[in-house]
Order: structure tokens, then sequence, then C-alpha cells
């Protein structure tokens, strides 16, 4: 390669990383936040925060008196009339009431309440849902940013070309145990 072509190559590779980098700078943030938050899904949930609440009675409640009327007196203690979406009894003495975002199931033997509000997380769920490709359109930009982070990717590689960091000294050390980890991973995991 000519010294000519070497410094078109060198001032093209700059070039392609820092304007791409600089260009998918937040949907990269975006897919890495979002991913470390999917990572950890058995720990908790990323889109939606769970809230549990066991209430007791203050009255003896029987199958004979449940109505619409009460179901709603007894959303209104709660704060959840606004909330009322139906009720029906799963079995003879549990009352299943659902509202707005939730259910609340009431153990008659037991003359206990468990209400259960489902809340979206707000940023994480926003992220979550760009991570899980919601549309389309978004599959050929999630597309375009992935090849434009093999771009990234490579023409990293090629930034420093002279010195003890260089790609061909401490360089390829880095780039061998990059590769040997995920490689490990496919056949230990």
């Amino acid at each position: 390669m000519s010294s000519n072509s070497l410094r078109i190559f060198k001032k093209w590779n700059r070039i392609i990383h820092r304007d791409f980098g600089y260009f998918f700078f937040g949907l990269t943030l975006i897919y890495c936040i979002s991913g470390i938050a999917v990572n950890h899904k058995k720990d908790w949930n990323p889109n939606y925060h769970i809230s549990n609440k066991e209430i007791k009675l203050d009255e003896n409640v029987q199958l004979p008196m449940i109505t619409e009327d009460w179901v709603l007196s007894f959303l209104k203690k709660q704060g959840e009339e606004d909330n009322y979406k139906k009720y029906y009894f799963p079995t003879r003495n549990t009352l299943k009431i659902f509202i707005q975002n939730g259910s609340i199931t009431i153990d008659m033997e037991s003359q206990t309440a468990f209400m259960e509000k489902i809340t979206k997380r707000s940023f994480f769920y926003e992220l979550n849902f760009l991570h899980y490709n919601p549309g389309k359109w978004w599959t050929w930009y999630s597309d375009i940013f992935c090849a434009a982070l093999i771009l990234i990717s490579i023409s990293g590689l090629f930034i420093i070309n002279k010195g003890k960091n260089s790609l061909t000294r401490r360089g390829i050390w880095f780039v061998i145990a990059g590769l040997i980890i995920p490689i490990l991973a496919i056949f230990i995991l």
C-alpha cells in the first residue's frame, strides 16, 4: 500500500469511527442500559414494578352480601374506586376484583384481601421497548446500527497504528482475550 493510499485509509478510518460513534452514541447507551436491565430479569422486572399489599377486612364478609355496591364501597376505602373494572368469584370463598393496573383477591375464610398493582418502570420501560424491537422500521434502523457497530469496532482497531499500543503489539492481546471469553462461554454455558 502506497503512503498516499495509507494516508487516505487512515483519514477515512478516523472519519467513519468518529462520525458513526457520535451519531449512534445515544442508541448505544439505550441498548447498553436496557441490556444490563434485561440481563438481570431474574432479580427484578425491568419493565414493571409490582407492589403487593395485604388488607385485613374490617367486617365479616360473606358471599350473599357482595354486590357491585359493596365492591365499590370496599374500593373507596382503598382509594381505588375510580379504578374499578369488574369482579367475579373464582371459587365460593374467593372474590376477585379487577382494577386499573391490578387486582384484589379477597379470601372470605381468612377475611383478608391481597392487592397487587402493576406500574410501568419509567425510563427502563421505554428503553426496553426499543430494545425489544417494536416495529418493522425500527428493525431496519437497528440493523443499520448493528452494521455501524461492526464498522466502529473494525475501524477502532486501526486508529492507533504505531507504537507499543498498536494493534500489532499490545492491541492484539486484548483482541484475542476479548474473543476467547465469548468463545469459551459458548462451550461452557
